[in-house]
Order: structure tokens, then C-alpha cells, then sequence
């Protein structure tokens, strides 16, 4: 979304607009016994472990997109594939509508879904003479020179120094930045240890399709900075051990629905990767064509594109962290997408009396969910310019990244913690838990309070669980805690398929593996007490 310091109106009479935007979502998906068997071909052996560490199985989105599909919709006169999703089996495609309606004769084809929601039911066009396009205050910046204590009050805030005095600051965990462009990152100062270190690990600039990472637009630097940038007094970032992966996928010279579509295919490219954390301070809400926009009906957390596809990628075991906007003193204040998805950490923006600024979107979502989650430092936020100078500037895309960092350094401290667990000690860390509203979400996270009871997560996992043998060769035996009444334990194939179930009726009970062939089998228990997944090998 680039939404940076001023408002302004533009009259598009709608015939402008010839061509359309769309989705075109294909029925199948080929060879995937052969992916199933070959995870290398699609997934990182990292990718795979982050998957194995938390009992996700690989399922049908794993499967890369079917290439002769897209093809043959490339050979269509008048058609222009723009972005691809394995996860959506889908394609995004600019065309006439007439030419993108044509396309549903062909039989891999399942559906077609114009970005134009009345082209999806109708023919007649919606008449809009102008769209007011908000424009982020985030890049008000000013050069100062400023004191140590300055930088440290984005971290101290959050009691983040706690997590950096005991050295987690990030160290094994990677974070992707989704943005709009990293001019000067690979020359500016402030980035100086993490180029020294190697902690950029790569990119892709999805908006140009090339490798070029330091070019387009600086937002990314400023966001990168709040994480990463370390200086003798300059700014210090709240992850400055991480290493991170730079996408562009904000085409600043435009707003068009590709762009989610952009964000998306980084999100699968992160996840293939093994990233653990997206970082994400864009937002989607008006578009050139006013026929796009989302209207706060569609803000459900399953209406946008982008906002079905960061579901997703919580569900492949990352975190995803984005802004809430900055659209609070507007006449529609309401988060965006993917700020409305289900699983994705929503921060919103406080100043440094810890009080909502003004700007800062705030919820319901559609559906009436409590939204952000979580407040951090957005306003008179210190980042740094493209020339390593510290600068003052506003905005959620800050706070967003503040929080990122510190969830790193925590994910550090628990690494076999799964993201939801990791996701559940932020919230219950946070000043407004049990008072949560859609101003503050559940508040500002305490991030020592959140290690203090990470130690929780430990403990039940060496006291109150084991499966044994493991590896077995015929059965596993498991333990439970003594106050365990009865439940349920069921075996999952590693494609996901269910191959046992069995009541468990004692804290000490026997199940035999005989009939299951040797390979990698997953496990869930369900009780009145508590939830447990694992995995077990069989020889």
C-alpha cells in the first residue's frame, strides 16, 4: 500500500480501465505421488524440518502449479499471466473480460474470479467518477541526531532488552521482508554488520522479475532498519542476529490487485525457503480502478486474495506479522488485508506515552474479531534512511517490524516451540489480555514476561508427555499425567492420511504399529486436559 504522507483525489472515468484483473484457478495438479515422495523438489530440507519440528504434513498446496496449464493460458491472444500460486492452484491474469471469460472452456479450468467482484455475477459495470487514494504517513522523516537511550525506547518498551542481556537477538531464525524496495541497504552503514555477516540470504523483486533487491523504493530500507540496522549510537535493530530474505512485491507506481497476488507467490517462495517469520508492512484496501477495492464487507479474513494466502502460510508453520494501516482518522478507519486473515499478528501503532496514535487502523474485522492483536512503537519511530542517517518517521509499517524482530529473539530462546505457541505467548504477554478491544487488540507485549512463561512450554514437555520407543519397531507406549481421564490418539501418514485411531483410556497405554509399513508417522492426542502433536519413526 503506498500510502505515505498525503491525500489526494483522482477522476478515472471507468472506460479507462480496459483491462482486467482476475484469477484463474485450475481443478488438478500432476505427479503428486512424485512430490509426495520428493519433498527436495519443492520444499528446502530447512522448509521440511520447520514442517517436521511442528507435525505439519505436506498436502496438496505443497504441489507446484502445473506449468503446462499456465502455458497454454500464455498462449492466449490478448492474455497476460502476471503472478502464479501453488497454493491457490490459481494464476493471476490481465486481459479484456471477454477474452478472461473465454478462458473457462478449457477443462483444467475450475473457475475464473475477476478482481471486479460484479464482472463474477453480472455484466453491467459499477459507475465511480473518483477514488481517494490515503497516502501512509510513514515517510515523514527528519535527520536529528539522537542518544542511545532514543533507540533503545522501541525495544524497551516492549522489555525487550531482557531477551538481548541473555543474547537472543535473533540468532537461527530467518525473517522475510515483504516491501516495496531496499535502496541502500547494500552500501548504507547501517546495514554494514549485517552485509559483514552474510545475514542477507537473498531475494527476488517479484514487481520487476529480476534479482535487483536495492532499487525502486526505500520503505523497505526503513522497515529493514527497525530489525536489522546496528550502529555505535545509531539505531540498533530488535533482531540484529536474524538473517533475512528481501522480496519486493509493492509496485509503487501503481495500486493493483496483482500486487497481492505478487505478495502471495513471496509468501510460498519464504515458506519453500524455511523462513520463520514473514514480515509484511503493506496493506490492501483502495486501488486505481475503485472496481477492486475492498470494501469493509470483504475484510472476513477470507474475501482477499492476499489474506487467504497468509492463512495459509501460518498453516505451513511461519509467523506472519503485518501492519494494521493507517487509516484511523479516515471515514473508514477498519484494518485491511491481510491484516484481517485469521492467524496473522496485526500491530497497530502507539507513541511513546504507550497511547494509540491516531492514525493507527483499528478492528472489528467483518466477522467481528478483535483486531490488531498487539501495539508497539509507531509513532516518532527511529529507522534509517537510505544513507545510514537516523530519522524520525510514523507509521504501523514500523511498529510491524519492531515486533517481528522480538518475536525471533523469542523463537530463539523456545526453537522447538511450534508459531502458534510462539504466537499464544505474545498475546497472553500483553498489557490488555484479558481486556482486549479494537483500539489496542490485547496491548503492548512484555516480551520478558513472554520468556518467563515460555519456561511453561519446556516443562510440559519434559514432565507431563513422552511416547517411547522412538524410533519403534512394533509399538509406542505413552505416558501421560497423572490426572489424565480418557482421550483420543490418531496416526498420520506423512501425506496427511489418517492411518489409525484409538481411545486411550489409562495414563500408561500400549499401541501397536505392526500393521503400518516403516517410514515417518504422525501423531495428535486430544483430551479434557490438553492437546499433544508429535511424530514417531517405525524401522
Amino acid at each position: 500500500m503506498k500510502k505515505y504522507i498525503i491525500l489526494f483525489f483522482v477522476c478515472f472515468p471507468l472506460s479507462v480501465f480496459s483491462q482486467e484483473e482476475a484469477w484463474v484457478y485450475f481443478k488438478t495438479k500432476v505427479n503428486e505421488q512424485y512430490y509426495y515422495e520428493n519433498p527436495l523438489q519443492m520444499l528446502s530440507q530447512r522448509a521440511l524440518e520447520r514442517r517436521s519440528n511442528q507435525n505439519i504434513a505436506l498436502d496438496f498446496k505443497d504441489i507446484p502449479i502445473n506449468q503446462d496449464f499456465i502455458n497454454i493460458i500464455k498462449a492466449v491472444s490478448g492474455i497476460r499471466v502476471m503472478a502464479k500460486s501453488k497454493w491457490m492452484n490459481a494464476i493471476h491474469v490481465r486481459g479484456s473480460q471477454s477474452v478472461i471469460n473465454s478462458l473457462k472452456i478449457y477443462v483444467f479450468v475450475d473457475r475464473v474470479d475477476f478482481a471486479d467482484k460484479t464482472l463474477n455475477t453480472t455484466n453491467k459495470l459499477v459507475s465511480v467518477s473518483k477514488v481517494a487514494l490515503s497516502e501512509e504517513n510513514d515517510q515523514k522523516k527528519e535527520k536529528m541526531t539522537v542518544a542511545i537511550s532514543g533507540f533503545a525506547s522501541q525495544i524497551e518498551m516492549l522489555n525487550g532488552q531482557y531477551l538481548h542481556q541473555q543474547n537472543y537477538k535473533g540468532a537461527g531464525k530467518i525473517i522475510a521482508v515483504l516491501d516495496a524496495g531496499f535502496v541502500g541497504v547494500d552500501q548504507s552503514v547501517a546495514f554494514k554488520r549485517l552485509r559483514d555477516n552474510h545475514q542477507i540470504l537473498g531475494g527476488y523483486n517479484f514487481v520487476s522479475g529480476n534479482n535487483s533487491l536495492y532499487t525502486l523504493d526505500s520503505h523497505g530500507t526503513n522497515v529493514l532498519s527497525t530489525m536489522a540496522a546496528y550502529g555505535d549510537n545509531a539505531l540498533v535493530g530488535t533482531a540484529i542476529d536474524a538473517s533475512y530474505y528481501l522480496f519486493i512485491t509493492e509496485d509503487v507506481s501503481s495500486e493493483n490487485p496483482v500486487e497481492e497476488s505478487l505478495w502471495v507467490e513471496a509468501a510460498e517462495k519464504a515458506d519453500s525457503l524455511g523462513v520463520d517469520i514473514i514480515n509484511s508492512s503493506l496493506g490492501y484496501t483502495d486501488f486505481d480502478n475503485p472496481a477492486y477495492n475492498h470494501q469493509y464487507s470483504d475484510r472476513n479474513g477470507n474475501a482477499a486474495f492476499i489474506s487467504k494466502g497468509a492463512e495459509i502460510a501460518f498453516s505451513r508453520g511461519m509467523l506472519v506479522v503485518v501492519s494494521a494501516g493507517n487509516e484511523g482518522t479516515t471515514s473508514n478507519p477498519f484494518i485491511g488485508a491481510p491484516a484481517d486473515a485469521l492467524s496473522v499478528i496485526t500491530v497497530g501503532a502507539v507513541n511513546l506515552n504507550e497511547q494509540k496514535a491516531t492514525f493507527s487502523s483499528v478492528g472489528p474485522t467483518a466477522d467481528g474479531r478483535i483486531k490488531p492483536e498487539v501495539m508497539a512503537l509507531g509513532q516518532n519511530v527511529i529507522v534509517s534512511d537510505t544513507q545510514g542517517n537516523s530519522v524520525y518517521s510514523n507509521g504501523t509499517s514500523f511498529s510491524a517490524p519492531i515486533i517481528s524482530g522480538m518475536l525471533a529473539c523469542l523463537w530463539q530462546a523456545y526453537p522447538d516451540a511450534s508459531n502458534q505457541e510462539i504466537r499464544d505467548l505474545l498475546l497472553q504477554s500483553s498489557s490488555r489480555y484479558n481486556v482486549p478491544d479494537n483500539n489496542y487488540g490485547y496491548g503492548i507485549p512484555d516480551f520478558n514476561l513472554a520468556l518467563n512463561n515460555g519456561t511453561i512450554l519446556k516443562k510440559n514437555d519434559f514432565q507431563y508427555f513422552a511416547a517411547f520407543p522412538n524410533p519403534t519397531s512394533d509399538s509406542v507406549s505413552i505416558l501421560f499425567p497423572p490426572n489424565f481421564n480418557s482421550g483420543m490418539i490418531w496416526f498420520y501418514s506423512a501425506y496427511g492420511q489418517k492411518v489409525l485411531e484409538k481411545k486411550v483410556i489409562s495414563p500408561k497405554d500400549s499401541f501397536s504399529l505392526e500393521a503400518l509399513s516403516n517410514g515417518v508417522y504422525f501423531y495428535k492426542i486430544k483430551s479434557d486436559l490438553f492437546s499433544k502433536e508429535g511424530k514417531v519413526i517405525k524401522n
